[in-house]
């Protein structure tokens, strides 16, 4: 039904507020860099209009920290522009103080905690590939939710 999938890969261990505040700030990233995802307005039965949502599904997955140092270099290599969000940005209070802080850090030092990206192929439970992105992922499913396994990345 769909062809592609949002990717958001969040790093383990982050409080369940954190997981949602990076999802929620990615998920943005994303659709400003890929308007076309957002779809039409809903309107209910009563006729109230609510905003429109992404035409796409995201799939939400974990990785260690180092997977998410791997993850980053590699998007990097292959020119994809991402959505990025660093621990220090949790510390900030408005958008120009999370990009000054973003400024700060190279990717070799960056906490990052969680990336986005939109594959332009299929992105399927089993294995997916985020062509000049994220590279491949396996999602290992082990009962704590989705995760993606290290052999997956490539």
């Amino acid at each position: 039904m769909f062809d592609t999938k949002i990717a958001i890969v969040l790093r383990e261990g982050l409080a369940p507020w954190q997981e949602l505040n990076v999802t929620a700030f990615l998920s943005t990233g994303i659709a400003a860099q890929f308007s076309d995802i957002i779809g039409e307005p809903y309107r209910d039965a009563a006729g109230h209009v609510y905003n429109p949502l992404s035409i796409q599904p995201i799939v939400v997955l974990s990785a260690d920290a180092e997977l998410m140092r791997t993850i980053h270099r590699r998007s990097l290599e292959r020119g994809v522009v991402s959505s990025a969000y660093i621990e220090e940005m949790f510390a900030t209070g408005h958008d120009a103080a999370n990009r000054a802080v973003f400024a700060e850090f190279t990717p070799e030092n960056a906490k990052l905690v969680g990336i986005a990206c939109v594959p332009r192929r299929r992105l399927s439970t089993r294995s997916s590939r985020a062509p000049n992105a994220c590279v491949r992922l396996r999602i290992a499913h082990d009962g704590r939710g989705s995760g993606v396994s290290r052999g997956g990345w490539r």
